[in-house]
């Protein structure tokens, strides 16, 4: 079956800057579109969600079951977070905390651009790595003072938000990059687990401080819809977060600050499209795979709904929906298999591409980004496992020092130079979580988040699994 693609996004060669241009145009969200061009990628979005569907079952067929881990599974992903963990201890200033926000396997370089959602994985990757014995607590806290020292103290800010990249040595803003929202909040994710990790006193101060700075009411005074992000040369970007997708953390921060909290109603504000695929119905957007990932990376949705859904059980659908929609691409790229699966955005052999499906979107060429794997453990662990285990077994030169690499291409003999520290930390994390739910149960400690989670109107409930 050919899947027409509904939106192709890509770009030269030209670097991080064009990356983060392409990061603010992903998702169904109008990013600046004129209103018109909006509403008609939303619409071709309902429209390919409808008309895409293999033949239908008899009856829908249901999720995977999540199952437990072998102890051959623990030992690779023991292996695999630590290799993640050297990234994050070793590609970060040690003094300020800032890491990369990629770098490159194959050579020393002088690349200096940071990202706080690199830095924000990085300091959970730090509670882990002490969790696990990859660092001892005297080497991990100090690490970790430090770093919520530089955020705290030096770090440039608007409102408490910070730009999304910024230079690894002093922490000034780099390009001309925004006040991001999302990366905000996922630097706020990584505060938070090392304040309730380490029950230190400086730590806890100033994580607290770090965390009560942060203005949510300045970016909703005009709307319930929170803007991506802000710069000083222009203000508000038009581009809101208003269709699902990773905004979830972001809503939820808000909602349980207790110094600037967002209104309640903010939660009701964006929208929850629902897809339907092989029979399968989840809530999605024309996005990729890792806007499944990322909320649920700290924010733990199991055994819980609000008024709309049960986001945990709903990834589980998406991820299998993603590798149904793959194992339907193996008649054009015949490396996807059950065994061979992923499209997540990512770099590619023409640069970095938003890509994904189902819908189909992005050019597609048979790419595997072993993040849309990693960042799927608890949602799909055997089908996962199997992935990551393929590659690391009959690719080589996909792994590295610090675990996989960004994306390789088996059909070209393609394989990237790099990693990079968002893809690399939400492998990590999710492998911990699918092993022993450490940081969702560390983060979810944080009132913070139990906050956000009870106005948002979250309840436990007992799934009924049939």
């Amino acid at each position: 079956m050919k899947l027409p693609q509904v939106w192709r996004i890509v770009h030269g060669r030209d670097g991080e800057n064009t990356r983060r241009k392409l990061l603010r145009q992903m998702a169904c969200i109008s990013f600046g579109l004129p209103l018109a061009q909006a509403r008609a990628l939303l619409f071709l979005n309902q429209v390919a969600a409808q008309s895409e569907k293999t033949p239908p079952h008899i009856l829908p067929a249901a999720p995977p079951q999540p199952t437990s881990l072998s102890p051959q599974d623990e030992q690779f992903l023991n292996e695999l977070e630590h290799r993640n963990f050297l990234y994050f201890w070793e590609q970060a200033n040690p003094q300020t905390g800032l890491v990369k926000d990629r770098c490159s396997i194959r050579t020393k370089e002088a690349n200096t651009v940071s990202s706080i959602a690199s830095t924000g994985f990085g300091l959970t990757a730090i509670c882990i790595g002490e969790e696990r014995g990859f660092v001892s607590h005297a080497e991990a806290r100090l690490r970790v003072a430090a770093s919520l020292t530089f955020l705290w103290h030096k770090l440039p800010t608007h409102r408490g938000f910070f730009y999304h990249f910024a230079n690894i040595n002093t922490g000034e803003r780099i390009w001309d990059s925004e006040v991001s929202s999302v990366d905000t909040a996922i630097l706020l994710c990584g505060v938070l687990t090392c304040r309730q990790h380490f029950q230190d006193e400086t730590i806890t101060q100033l994580a607290h401080a770090i965390f009560d700075r942060v203005d949510w009411t300045w970016l909703s005074e005009d709307t319930a819809l929170l803007p991506q992000g802000w710069t000083p040369e222009f203000g508000f970007l038009s581009s809101k977060w208003d269709f699902y997708s990773e905004l979830m953390m972001m809503y939820l921060l808000g909602l349980g600050s207790s110094s600037h909290p967002l209104r309640r109603e903010a939660w009701s504000t964006w929208k929850r499209t629902v897809f339907e695929y092989d029979g399968l119905r989840y809530v999605g957007s024309f996005a990729p795979l890792f806007v499944h990932q990322y909320s649920q990376a700290w924010f733990d949705f199991r055994h819980k709904r609000d008024h709309y859904t049960d986001y945990f059980e709903n990834s589980v659908i998406a991820t299998d929906v993603h590798r149904r929609f793959c194992l339907e691409l193996n008649e054009q790229f015949s490396d996807y298999s059950n065994a061979l699966w992923g499209i997540t955005a990512s770099d590619s052999d023409k640069g970095y591409v938003i890509w994904g499906g189902p819908p189909a979107m992005g050019p597609i060429d048979g790419t595997i980004v072993p993040a849309a794997t990693g960042g799927s453990l608890p949602f799909l662990p055997d089908a996962t496992m199997r992935v990551l285990r393929t590659i690391h077994d009959h690719y080589p030169d996909a792994w590295s020092r610090y675990g996989f690499v960004d994306a390789f291409n088996p059909l070209k003999n393609w394989y990237d130079t790099d990693v990079i520290g968002i893809d690399t930390g939400i492998t990590m994390l999710m492998a911990e979580n699918a092993r022993t739910g450490f940081v969702w149960d560390t983060f979810m400690r944080n009132p913070e988040a139990q906050r956000g989670m009870a106005i948002a109107g979250f309840k436990t409930y007992n799934p009924i699994i049939s």
